[in-house]
């Protein structure tokens, strides 16, 4: 590789930007990692986790029955067979549009942090809450929510796909509010039903953050940057 080369691949603001944003995802998921280890947010995670249930029967999640069902609705959002299916539709549409790279890419990203997950899962083995029952069927260790790392990884790299084909900024902006709004939705769904504690959560979107835009960032710096085309002859002329 020659210097013309590296320099045309250097990164431009919003992808040094993007990198920069998944050093700081990654700094956040090392500190929530380092406070849980030592305890530190244990009370806090407990206190959220019972100011979301009634208070004389923990059993009991806040709110009316359609509203318990609808939060499981949400937490299907995250789970590893809504997920995959996404991630099939989007990768086979890609391929049959003949962007081969790109659906590489795109699943190259999201397998790489499902393994991600379950490894650091295993890592951490932190046990799942056990003050009140479970409202989701649950068969990993809590740290760090897969549901959380997994959703906010997908959707936010489905996201930045879609707004690369999109001109205005508004619209832009309405695609990533989107993605980033089931990010949340989904990972609050997790501590409503009782199957993680609310640190596991943030260290699941702080994660799967910065693996998003790192990819993402990553891509864009391999992917060939467009040179301008040589004038014709006779352009100038006829100018």
């Amino acid at each position: 590789m020659n210097l013309r080369t590296l320099w045309d691949r250097r990164p431009v603001p919003h992808v040094l930007a993007a990198l920069l944003a998944a050093a700081a995802g990654l700094w956040v998921f090392i500190m929530l990692s380092d406070s849980i280890g030592n305890g530190e947010l244990h009370t806090l995670d407990r206190t959220i986790l019972l100011a979301l249930r009634n208070p004389a029967d923990p059993s009991d999640p806040l709110g009316p029955r359609w509203f318990e069902e609808f939060m499981r609705d949400l937490t299907g959002l995250g789970g590893h067979g809504v997920l995959g299916l996404l991630l099939l539709a989007v990768a086979s549409f890609l391929l049959l549009a003949g962007l081969r790279r790109t659906a590489v890419s795109v699943l190259a990203a999201c397998l790489s942090g499902a393994v991600l997950s379950d490894l650091l899962k295993d890592f951490f083995s932190r046990p799942r809450p056990d003050l009140v029952p479970h409202a989701a069927y649950v068969l990993t260790p809590s740290f760090p929510s897969g549901h959380a790392l997994l959703s906010a990884l997908v959707y936010l790299t489905l996201a930045a796909l879609v707004t690369r084909q999109l001109k205005r900024r508004r619209l832009k902006l309405h695609v990533m509010t989107v993605a980033v709004l089931l990010t949340m939705l989904v990972g609050i769904s997790r501590v409503y039903l009782g199957v993680h504690w609310p640190s596991d959560v943030l260290a699941g979107w702080a994660i799967g953050a910065a693996w998003a835009l790192g990819w993402w960032g990553i891509a864009q710096m391999l992917r060939p940057r467009a040179r301008a085309r040589p004038a014709e002859p006779g352009a100038a002329a006829e100018v």
